[in-house]
């Protein structure tokens, strides 16, 4: 005894610290991961018996939505895929996990008006009222030029067919007897767009822009044509409600794919720790769109955009109303829409 008093009292100090230095880092560390990753969606409960159509279903974000709308007792899920192989794969897994919820695979390119008229006509032959849409696909730094319509394509993709998947769903949205939801998913990155000439809001007669700054114009317009549908539904006395959400800087996407600097090897090695520490998984970047679909308290809550579930202020530019219709009336004429104000009903504009 007196040999072990006499080793304690002879040991190094400094030592006697690595256990709290290394108890110290790991909870920075949780601490951060915790902060970084937002606030939890704040209500449970469940959606019997209604039909979710989810875009962009297969991916991180996407497929995580699903999984959580599923495990809430949501009737049907239209599952929005771009291959028929992908989303059999997503179906299996919702199969197992929640056995009750039934789930249609149905393919959709958004780089094609085309097969969006055509995913539309399908729904509306199986399914006379739709209780949600989930307008959650997206693209970045996507190479490739022009879509087949002619329209830049984080333009077409992000933006305007889900426009176009809106203004069509809006009979199905409104038959809803639990009140039609849309949800778009924007991004922070909005706050970065221009729009240059007012009389251009969808950027059409600007030189051409990088990927990043594409992509920031086409989240800036899903939040002014959300803002501008927003309120056209109030004013026909729809019940339908549209709001917009950032799921927040997001990891495991495939987002980054076609990222110059993601490209390389050693940038990927080298980005991986930051983004494991400071970026949220896909289920946690879901959360604030579940919120959205899913919380009685947000029925009545129409053309606001939330973050970690909360609803937060816009930019001045988002703001911007008289903006928000000018690129409304635009994107329904790059679709081939026109709208008939006085019946609040939307029709395929004459060539």
């Amino acid at each position: 005894m007196e040999e072990i008093k006499k080793a304690l009292a002879e040991a190094d100090p400094f030592a006697s610290w690595w256990p709290f230095i290394v108890a110290g880092i790991v909870f920075v560390i949780g601490t951060v991961r915790t902060y970084m990753g937002g606030q939890p969606c704040p209500n449970g409960n469940t959606i019997p018996g209604r039909l979710i159509v989810v875009t962009g279903a297969t991916g991180g974000i996407g497929r995580e939505v699903c999984r959580e709308l599923a495990r809430r007792q949501a009737r049907c899920l239209i599952l929005a895929c771009r291959t028929v192989e992908q989303g059999d794969a997503l179906k299996e897994q919702l199969r197992r996990e929640a056995p009750d919820c039934v789930c249609e695979v149905s393919v959709v390119d958004l780089r094609s008006f085309d097969s969006v008229r055509r995913f539309v006509r399908q729904l509306q032959a199986q399914h006379p009222a739709v209780d949600a849409l989930v307008n959650c696909a997206g693209v970045i730094f996507q190479p490739g030029g022009h879509t087949a319509d002619g329209y830049e394509q984080h333009l077409q993709c992000n933006y305007l067919s889900h426009f176009l998947l809106t203004q069509l769903l809006r009979p199905q949205l409104a038959r809803s007897a639990h009140g039609g939801r849309i949800v778009h998913v924007s991004a922070h990155g909005y706050t970065a767009a221009k729009i240059a000439n007012r009389d251009d809001p969808l950027n059409l007669r600007q030189p051409a822009q990088s990927g990043r700054d594409a992509f920031a114009h086409s989240k800036l317009a899903i939040v002014l044509g959300s803002r501008a549908l927003a309120g056209k539904l109030t004013a026909e006395g729809c019940s339908t409600t549209v709001n917009c959400c950032s799921p927040g800087l997001v990891r495991g996407t495939g987002h980054l794919r076609h990222s110059p600097i993601m490209k390389a090897l050693f940038a990927k090695v080298l980005t991986f720790p930051w983004m494991w520490l400071f970026m949220k998984s896909p289920a946690q970047g879901a959360h604030t769109i579940v919120r959205l679909v899913t919380d009685p308290a947000l029925a009545g809550c129409t053309g606001d955009f939330f973050n970690d579930c909360e609803r937060v202020e816009v930019s001045e530019l988002a703001r911007d109303d008289e903006l928000a219709d000018r690129l409304y009336r635009a994107s329904l004429s790059a679709v081939g829409l026109t709208e008939d104000a006085a019946r609040g009903t939307v029709r395929p504009k004459k060539e």
